[in-house]
């Protein structure tokens, strides 16, 4: 009797259990999860050459829910990349009408609306080239517009009627732009999806005839070169992944002594130029107007320094052996002799500027380098050095990674920074900004 009594009780609280348990969930608020109404959700394929850039262009607009590469605009059935390339150069008369390059875009049409998206297609290329785009030649990067519903199809044939007036007055020709209802749209292989996020060292490719819809934007400024030697950034009128990071990484802690302007291919006058400017970011080296070094694509820090180093300092140096071979100056160098006894004022990296060393920190050690107490904080990166045998400390520059010399302990407890002195310059205190 007493084991069913037990049993019983067991079994009373286990059912209480279970119903609280389902009391207290029903009352645990549901995670919210934000779905974008199929109503409010159109469609709309862009074709305005590589379909690379355009997907990652309309990819960063705020409303769009997708971007996807694929072909579109063709006669034959499952287009692959390879048949779109085999077919790009058809004849006039010929019963295969290939694929162009398309993008296809979704979009919230209460966050973004298709006035905005076409005409940022028709400002993100040259809609008067036929067959290609720049150097991309072939029908499979004609321009093209594909259109879901009539209130797109309006937009599309007004704007293009108003864009046609301002490219017109900028000395351009006829749209050759198709705009058509979509029928199929084909999506690209896998690798295409998202190519330039998955290629960090790409580019933009730059098409755009810097024609606006705004006529109160601003006039072009001209840039001229300013003698001697300085880099030229060339950025996109348009959204530009590469130069946003270019921008970021580089250029925003560049402080050197050679001037770095970032401007439009289309401001640029009096420079004698080889590089073709097909795409964004083109990094030019300048000397007296003429282009030494010449780069089409993103350049990270560590390509960009060293590429300066070349033009600035020159391949053969003696900074430039320090600074990227980890060489050495000879003890009581020339450039050593100057700064030995400088007045008040800081030591910057030679080629990005950043203030390394502070004259308040120098000693004179007798050794004929340059040494000091310590570093500017945060400006210099320590790293082990086992070269020629030994096990020392190098020290390099955290902004263009330059080697500086070495670290060594004193017998009274402080650390000697012996530095290279041809990798450096010297800025008075009153100069510092």
């Amino acid at each position: 009797m007493k084991n069913i009594m037990t049993k019983l009780i067991l079994l009373i609280l286990a059912i209480f259990g279970v119903l609280m348990g389902s009391i207290l969930w029903a009352k645990k608020p549901l995670p919210t999860i934000e779905v974008t109404p199929v109503e409010v959700q159109e469609t709309i394929v862009f074709a305005a050459g590589c379909f690379w850039g355009v997907e990652k262009h309309f990819d960063h607009f705020d409303g769009v829910i997708s971007a996807e590469s694929g072909y579109v605009g063709g006669n034959y059935e499952n287009p692959t990349y390879d048949d779109v390339l085999k077919y790009r150069n058809l004849g006039a008369n010929s019963k295969i009408v290939n694929y162009t390059e398309g993008v296809k875009v979704i979009y919230d049409t209460r966050r973004v609306d298709a006035l905005t998206l076409i005409k940022s297609f028709w400002e993100l290329h040259n809609a008067t080239q036929r067959n290609g785009q720049g150097n991309d030649i072939g029908n499979n990067y004609r321009s093209a517009l594909f259109f879901t519903n009539e209130a797109q199809k309006k937009v599309a044939f007004e704007t293009k009627k108003a864009y046609q007036r301002l490219l017109t007055t900028a000395g351009y020709s006829k749209i050759v732009t198709e705009i058509k209802p979509l029928v199929e749209f084909y999506n690209a292989e896998g690798y295409h999806q998202d190519y330039l996020a998955k290629n960090p060292f790409g580019y933009c490719p730059n098409h755009a005839t810097g024609v606006k819809f705004k006529k109160e934007m601003k006039e072009v400024v001209i840039v001229k070169p300013l003698g001697g030697k300085e880099i030229i950034v060339i950025s996109s009128p348009i959204f530009c992944p590469y130069c946003e990071k270019f921008e970021a990484e580089v250029s925003e802690s560049y402080k050197g002594s050679l001037p770095m302007r970032t401007v439009l291919a289309s401001s640029l006058k009096g420079f004698d130029i080889e590089t073709k400017i097909f795409a964004t970011p083109t990094i030019l080296f300048i000397e007296e107007a003429k282009e030494v070094i010449g780069h089409v694509g993103y350049m990270n820090k560590e390509l960009f320094y060293k590429t300066l180093g070349a033009f600035k300092l020159g391949r053969g140096s003696q900074a430039y052996q320090v600074a990227f071979h980890e060489g050495t100056d000879a003890p009581g160098c020339k450039q050593y002799k100057i700064f030995e006894n400088t007045p008040d004022g800081v030591f910057i990296d030679k080629l990005s500027g950043e203030v390394l060393f502070d004259t308040k920190d120098r000693f004179h050690s007798g050794t004929g380098w340059l040494s000091f107490y310590k570093t500017v904080d945060g400006a210099v990166i320590e790293r082990e050095d086992y070269s020629f045998g030994m096990k020392r400390v190098a020290l390099v520059s955290k902004t263009s990674g330059i080697h500086l010399g070495h670290v060594f302990p004193r017998a009274d407890g402080r650390r000697r920074f012996c530095i290279d002195a041809t990798v450096l310059e010297f800025v008075p205190r009153a100069e510092v900004k």
